[in-house]
């Protein structure tokens, strides 16, 4: 996932304002593990990701709970904002990964198609992206994306 800005004017609601996610929460990213032992530890800097999925696995859980110093470390530096803002009025609610191109610990690109449903002050709505991932020392970051629709 590449960008959500903040809407000047906006109030946050308070379910927006801190996410409710804990070490023993189920991780938001979907596959079944705490987020302690799933995308924690990558957030934390204690593992790397091991394939460009489990990398876009653990950004999109870096967006539900708003981890921008992850987001930022895991950007390609020439693709790299110099910020991310967080839409207060947005939750992130699933991700549905629809398919892994290359991308393993054996590759040095990638993409992962995916689908993230949220709401945005209330509203249901989706995102449909193609990201593309590359080795960058050794690791791998996000470098640019495709909106599908």
């Amino acid at each position: 996932m590449s960008r959500r800005t903040k809407r000047p004017g906006r109030p946050a609601p308070a379910a927006a304002r801190t996410p409710a996610v804990t070490a023993e929460s189920p991780c938001p990213c979907g596959l079944p593990a705490t987020y302690a032992l799933c995308c924690g530890r990558l957030h934390a800097g204690t593992v790397a990701a091991p394939t460009c999925e489990s990398l876009m696995r653990s950004r999109y859980a870096a967006f539900v709970v708003r981890d921008e110093a992850y987001l930022l470390r895991t950007w390609h530096p020439d693709t790299r904002p110099p910020s991310v803002d967080f839409d207060p009025g947005m939750r992130w609610v699933r991700l549905e990964v629809l398919e892994t191109t290359d991308g393993s610990p054996f590759h040095t690109t990638g993409t992962v198609t995916f689908r993230t449903h949220f709401t945005d002050d209330g509203r249901p709505d989706s995102l449909h992206e193609k990201s593309r991932f590359v080795r960058y020392d050794g690791a791998w970051v996000y470098a640019t994306a495709v909106f599908v629709d």
